[in-house]
């Protein structure tokens, strides 16, 4: 592949948040309605679509929980398969219970389902009790660590270098800018990739998979093919989406296996939705350009 720019995710590209964000989506919705789903179901809401924020996943997964109590009798599998015949997300996963349990009911389960706790445990379990504080501005109720610090560096420094080098490199996650500058800093990038030339949750109420974001970082970089590397679904059809949307540049759509999606039935997910390449980590990225 050619490239004037590199664009990256974050979470499953250049840090490993497998006992991070993931055990946090976990941890929330067993603390707030004392049961959960378990870690490798996390997988099937993101293969459905629409759930780039964590928050909103462990919504959806904690509105499963919760239906299950009022005769909601689907597997997660077939209630992700529903979200994304939907057209996926958290607005998706609400008509599938309804559909399913009907309006009574329904109104019940939403009675309990408390999405404010949720993302103020999320929170605080990710965080840690110390950068919660600072960042959300309050004091917590549960003194944690932070899942935060678990969180291993992918990006190897050569791999780094070598793509600061010969390319222009942004950013593209749907984290917020505080937790983005956090693992950028851990990774090197913080200080090579200016504000201008990263979006977070924080800087576009879309979310991936729309496109206005990867276009927006093309336009800055005046780039006419542009890679961006991601580890879900969602980032390769982010990719699909820009090229739908500007005609004037070439986009590439490249995921690793470093996130939810590992092994052959990664792969397999991946061609289907059209990536250009799969890569079993972000630092094959730079041999895979050279050639």
């Amino acid at each position: 592949m050619h490239a004037d720019a590199v664009v990256l995710d974050i979470d499953g590209v250049l840090v490993d948040v497998a006992n991070s964000y993931r055990r946090a989506i976990l941890e929330s919705i067993e603390h707030v309605h004392d049961r959960t789903i378990r870690r490798e179901d996390i997988q099937q809401f993101k293969d459905a679509g629409g759930f780039n924020n964590d928050w909103e996943l462990t919504y959806a997964a904690a509105l499963y929980v919760l239906a299950t109590g009022e005769g909601y009798d689907e597997s997660i599998e077939a209630y992700t398969d529903g979200i994304a015949a939907e057209g996926g997300g958290l607005e998706a996963a609400e008509i599938v219970v309804r559909d399913r349990i009907g309006a009574r009911a329904t109104q019940r389960v939403t009675e309990r389902w408390d999405r404010e706790r949720l993302r103020d445990v999320f929170q605080q379990l990710y965080l840690g009790a110390e950068l919660y504080r600072g960042l959300e501005g309050d004091e917590p109720d549960l003194e944690t660590r932070g899942f935060i610090h678990d969180e291993p560096v992918i990006l190897e420094a050569e791999t780094r270098e070598t793509l600061l080098e010969r390319y222009d490199v942004g950013v593209l996650t749907g984290r917020p800018e505080a937790e983005a500058e956090i693992a950028l800093e851990r990774v090197g990038l913080d200080g090579d990739v200016p504000a201008e030339h990263r979006f977070t949750m924080d800087d576009w109420a879309e979310g991936k998979p729309h496109p206005k974001a990867l276009v927006t970082l093309a336009e800055r970089f005046d780039a006419e093919t542009v890679v961006f590397v991601g580890d879900t679904v969602d980032d390769v059809r982010t990719a699909a989406n820009a090229a739908d949307a500007d005609a004037e540049r070439t986009y590439h759509g490249v995921g690793v296996l470093t996130g939810g999606l590992t092994g052959e039935e990664g792969r397999r997910k991946y061609d289907e939705e059209g990536a250009a390449a799969v890569l079993e980590s972000i630092n094959e990225l730079a041999d895979r350009l050279q050639r």
